[in-house]
């Protein structure tokens, strides 16, 4: 099902409050503010900065 319009829409990274968009496979939401990738599972956004990963160059 992947994740709505509206919630992505709402959604900001929990570190820097910015703006966060979808990864090319859509299984998590990117920071590049932050370079942080916050990975989707089971359709629900694990926004926990411990458990973001960093984004690959």
């Amino acid at each position: 099902m992947g994740i709505s319009k509206e919630l992505l829409e709402i959604l900001a990274c929990p570190k820097c409050k910015g703006d966060l968009h979808l990864t090319p496979a859509e299984d998590g939401l990117v920071c590049e503010k932050c370079r942080l990738v916050y990975e989707i599972r089971e359709d629900i956004p694990i926004m926990l900065i411990d458990e973001a990963k960093p984004l690959a160059r």
